[in-house]
């Protein structure tokens, strides 16, 4: 027996669907929105401190230069963070990143894909515990990761203070102290007990959208559950791979 075409409004309806999932997805994105600071971002024509972000595959992290880290935590009074800069004293640069505590320190590449591993750190209710994973590196972030997209940021000096606080903040302490938790992936590097909980609502790539909003930057944090959407988050402001922000991006501020 032939199946009855759908009638008018009902193919009306259909059509209505992807419509009304785009607005509702448009209307999410847009109730999660986090302004800018102008007062921080973009620096201008003054003094800046240049960073890196690095995503590759599913994930983030951001270069910083120690010197720079060191002298903002100590003014910060983050010793904790000092203490971290002092022990990657020989490098001129650390890449920092953060993550699921048992999927990012068992799973360092696409090819160790565990997915049952992935998912039990995406859903486990109430999330779970999470590292930062601390590499000290020298030379440009191109060179030391040639398959990443790396967007360079300058950032005004207090912009860059606010995310060395932040910062300073994901580190888990005991008397005052950060807690290695073992060896790194690759390079010099150490995996440190950190603060905050690895969910679908939290990865790596929200933690490093967090850190560039306390430096000034308006963020959708819903766009960043993948490095591309917050690749993108950084696109609509005139930001690249590539290319340095001099000044304020095409059309002026944004919050």
């Amino acid at each position: 027996m032939d199946t009855p075409a759908p009638s008018r409004p009902t193919r009306r309806r259909l059509g209505l669907t992807p419509a009304l999932l785009l607005a509702a997805l448009a209307l999410g994105i847009a109730a999660t929105a986090h302004p800018g600071d102008p007062a921080l971002f973009p620096p201008g024509g003054g003094e800046a401190v240049t960073i890196s972000l690095v995503a590759s595959g599913w994930h983030s992290g951001l270069v910083l230069p120690r010197d720079a880290l060191a002298r903002a935590a100590a003014r910060e009074g983050a010793g904790a963070l000092l203490g971290v800069t002092e022990r990657f004293g020989a490098y001129a640069a650390l890449e920092v990143g953060w993550g699921d505590a048992g999927f990012y320190r068992q799973v360092p590449t696409l090819d160790a894909l565990d997915w049952r591993l992935a998912l039990a750190a995406l859903f486990t209710p109430g999330g779970r515990s999470s590292v930062l994973h601390v590499v000290g590196i020298d030379g440009e972030p191109a060179a030391r990761f040639p398959a990443a997209r790396i967007v360079r940021l300058r950032l005004s000096p207090r912009g860059f203070a606010r995310l060395a606080a932040a910062l300073a903040r994901s580190f888990r302490l005991r008397d005052g102290r950060p807690v290695e938790a073992g060896p790194g992936l690759y390079g010099p590097s150490l995996f440190y007990e950190a603060e905050g909980r690895f969910s679908l609502l939290r990865v790596c790539n929200h933690w490093s959208g967090e850190l560039l909003h306390a430096a000034g930057l308006p963020v959708l944090p819903a766009l960043h559950l993948l490095p591309v959407g917050l690749l993108l988050d950084l696109a609509r402001q005139g930001i690249w791979p590539g290319r340095d922000v001099e000044a304020a991006p095409a059309g002026g501020r944004r919050g």
